[in-house]
C-alpha cells in the first residue's frame, strides 16, 4: 500500500506539472529527484541480480516508468532523444535485475543530462550559514528524524515509511547536498516529508549542508581540512559552491579512495568557503584555516589547533596586511587584535564555545576586509601606496646599514673592502628573488618558516650590529681615533673581518628583501599591478635620494661626529631590529 501510494502521488504530480507551462521547471526538478531516490535506492531493491525487497523493487519499477513518461512531457530540445535513450536504457536495466551501481551509473548519467537540457538553480547564490542549519533542524526536523539524524525522533514510531536515517553512510554516500536541497525544497510523495519551500532559500541551502554533514563525524573534518590543503589538484576539480553541492561522496571517492572522500566530505560540508576560488574571497585561505583550527579544537586536539590559527593569521592574512592597512588601518587592528584573543583562548584551553564564538567574529571580520580588499573605489590608490610604503620601510632598514659601513669603510680610508660590503647587499637581492621562486614555484614556505627565517636574521643582526655600535661609540673621542689608526686599523679590517661585513651586509639586506618580496607577491594577487609598478618605483628613488644624501653628508663630518652619530643610528638599528626579531619569533608561535 506504501509503494501504491507514493506511486500514484508522484504520477499526479508529474500530471499537475504538466498541465501548467510555468511549473516545467518544477516537473524536471521532480524527475531528476526521482533519478536520484532511484541511484540511492536501488540497492536496497536488487542485490547479485536477485530481488530482495518486492515492495522496493516493485518502486523501482514504477518509478522508471514515470520518469520515461515524464521525459516526454517536457518541452522538446536538442537533448530530448538523449533523454528518452537513457530513460529506455535505465528501464531496461530494472528490468533485468542489473547491479546497483549500473542502475546508479545510469540514474545518474540521465539526472546531469536532464539538467543540461532544462537548467534549474544548481547551487546557492550566497555561502550557506551552517549555524542557521542547524538551528533550522533543530527546528523543523528533530521531532522525526532526532536530535542525532538517526530517524528516532519522538514522532518517529509509526510512521510509514520511517523518516530517513540520516546517519546511514551508506546511503550518505550516494547523496549530494543538491539532492538534499531538492527534497527539502519539494518533500517526498508518498511519506510525511513535506515541502519546505515556503523557508527562504538560503535557509534550504544551510539545512541541506548541515544534513549533509551528520553521517560524516566532525573529527573526519580535521583530517579532510589536511588532505585539503595538500592536494591542490582537488582546487581545480571542486572550485566553487556548484561542484561542490553536485558531487556525492561516492563520486569523489572514486576520485581520491573512500577514506579521502568521506574526510573531505566531512570537512567541505562544514567549512564550504574553502571551495571559493581566489575571485570570490581574497582571505580564503585564513578562512579554510580558520575552520579547520574549530574542527580540531572541537576534537581536543589542541596543538593542531594552535598550528591551524596561527597559519591563518601567517600564511593568509599577513600578506595583505599592507593592502588592508592602507585602506582601512583600523579593521586592520581589529583583526590583528582578535586573531591574537584567538590564539590566547587556544593556548589557555578556553572552553569549545568560546573558541568558536571567536571565529565566528574573525570570519565577520574577514567578510568586512574582503569587501574592502575587492572593492574598486580608490583601489589604484590604496595599491600605490601600499606598494610604497612597504618598499620604504623595509628598505630604509637596510640602507642604514649598508650606508654606514660604506661611509665608514671611505672614512678609515679602506675603499678595498667596499666590494665585500657590495656583494653582500648584491647576494642579499640574488638570494631574495632566488627564494621567491622557489616559493612559489618549486616548494611551499610556510608563514611560520618565513617568520622564523626573519626573527633569527634580526636577531643575528641586532647583535652583531650591538657590538659594532659600541665599537664606533669607542672611536667617537678623536685622541682614540687617532690612536686606532695607528695602531690597529690594518688588523681590524683583515679579510676575516671583509667577510664578516659581508655576512653582515647579506643578513640584514636579505631579511628585508626576503619580506618586501612576499608582500608584493601578495599585492600582484589583488590586481592594480601598475600601480604596484609605480609604488615601488617612486620608493626605490626615494632611496636612492636618501642614500645620496647620507653619503655626501658622511664626507663633510669630522670624524669625530661622524663616529657619534653612526654609533647612535646603528644602536637604533640593534634595538628595531631586535624589537622586529623578537615580535617575529613570537608570531611563529
Amino acid at each position: 500500500m506504501r509503494v501504491l501510494a507514493r506511486s500514484l502521488l508522484v504520477s499526479l504530480a508529474l500530471l499537475a506539472a504538466t498541465l501548467s507551462p510555468a511549473a516545467q521547471a518544477t516537473d524536471a526538478r521532480t524527475l531528476w529527484r526521482l533519478l536520484d531516490y532511484m541511484a540511492v535506492d536501488y540497492r536496497g531493491a536488487v542485490v547479485d541480480g536477485q530481488v530482495v525487497n518486492e515492495g522496493e523493487y516493485a518502486e523501482m519499477v514504477e518509478f522508471s516508468n514515470t520518469v520515461a513518461t515524464g521525459l516526454q512531457a517536457l518541452p522538446q530540445t536538442e537533448l530530448s532523444e538523449a533523454l528518452q535513450q537513457g530513460a529506455v536504457q535505465l528501464q531496461t536495466a530494472v528490468a533485468a535485475h542489473a547491479d546497483a551501481d549500473s542502475v546508479a551509473t545510469l540514474a545518474r548519467g540521465l539526472a546531469a543530462t536532464l539538467l543540461q537540457a532544462h537548467p534549474m538553480p544548481l547551487a546557492p547564490a550566497q555561502l550557506p550559514d551552517l549555524a542557521q542549519g542547524a538551528a533550522l533542524y533543530a527546528q523543523q526536523c528533530v521531532a522525526c528524524h532526532g536530535a542525532g539524524g538517526a530517524g528516532d525522533g519522538p514522532a518517529a514510531p509509526g510512521m510509514d515509511p520511517a523518516p530517513i536515517d540520516f546517519t546511514d553512510v551508506e546511503r550518505a554516500h550516494e547523496r549530494s547536498v543538491f539532492a538534499l536541497y531538492q527534497v527539502i525544497t519539494q518533500g517526498l510523495e508518498g511519506t510525511t516529508m513535506l515541502s519546505y519551500e515556503h523557508l527562504p532559500e538560503a535557509d534550504r541551502w544551510a539545512l541541506a549542508f548541515y544534513i549533509g554533514s551528520i553521517a560524516y563525524p566532525e573529527a573526519l573534518a580535521v583530517q579532510g581540512a589536511r588532505r585539503w590543503q595538500q592536494d591542490t589538484a582537488l582546487h581545480s576539480k571542486l572550485a566553487g559552491l556548484q561542484p561542490l553541492v553536485s558531487i556525492t561522496p561516492a563520486a569523489l571517492a572514486a576520485e581520491v579512495g573512500e577514506e579521502d572522500a568521506a574526510a573531505l566530505t566531512a570537512y567541505l560540508r562544514r567549512s564550504p568557503q574553502a571551495v571559493l576560488p581566489t575571485s570570490e574571497g581574497s582571505l580564503q585561505l585564513t578562512r579554510e584555516r580558520l575552520a579547520a583550527s574549530n574542527a580540531a579544537y572541537q576534537q581536543g586536539q589542541l596543538k593542531e589547533a594552535a598550528s591551524l590559527a596561527l597559519s591563518a593569521y601567517l600564511d593568509g592574512f599577513e600578506p595583505v596586511e599592507p593592502l588592508l592597512s592602507a585602506k582601512d588601518a583600523a579593521l586592520m587592528s581589529r583583526i590583528e587584535g582578535q586573531m591574537a584573543e584567538l590564539r590566547a583562548r587556544i593556548g589557555r584551553n578556553a572552553p569549545a564555545a568560546q573558541v568558536s564564538a571567536q571565529i565566528e567574529i574573525l570570519q565577520g571580520l574577514f567578510a568586512e576586509a574582503e569587501a574592502v580588499l575587492d572593492g574598486e573605489q580608490a583601489g589604484a590608490v590604496a595599491t600605490f601606496l601600499g606598494a610604497f610604503t612597504i618598499l620604504l620601510r623595509e628598505g630604509l632598514e637596510a640602507l642604514l646599514v649598508v650606508i654606514a659601513m660604506i661611509a665608514f669603510l671611505r672614512k678609515a680610508d679602506r675603499v678595498e673592502v667596499l666590494p665585500y660590503v657590495h656583494a653582500g647587499w648584491i647576494g642579499a637581492l640574488v638570494a631574495g628573488v632566488a627564494t621567491w621562486f622557489v616559493a612559489t614555484y618549486l616548494v611551499s614556505i610556510s608563514g611560520a618558516s618565513r617568520e622564523l627565517t626573519e626573527g633569527f636574521a634580526s636577531l643575528f643582526a641586532a647583535i652583531v650590529l650591538l657590538f659594532v655600535g659600541i665599537w664606533m661609540h669607542g672611536k667617537s673621542q678623536a685622541g682614540a681615533w687617532q690612536r686606532y689608526i695607528k695602531e690597529k686599523l690594518g688588523a681590524a679590517l683583515s679579510k676575516r673581518s671583509a667577510w664578516f661585513l659581508l655576512l653582515l651586509v647579506f643578513v640584514v639586506v636579505y631579511r628585508e628583501v626576503f619580506e618586501t618580496i612576499l608582500f608584493y607577491a601578495a599585492l600582484w594577487s589583488q590586481g592594480h599591478g601598475q600601480a604596484i609598478v609605480a609604488g615601488g618605483v617612486v620608493a626605490a628613488l626615494l632611496l636612492v635620494v636618501i642614500a645620496w644624501v647620507m653619503l655626501r653628508f658622511s664626507r663633510t663630518l669630522p670624524i669625530s661626529q661622524f663616529f657619534a652619530l653612526s654609533s647612535l643610528l646603528i644602536a637604533v638599528l640593534a634595538v628595531v631590529l631586535a624589537g622586529k626579531g623578537v615580535a617575529a619569533l613570537q608570531e611563529a608561535g
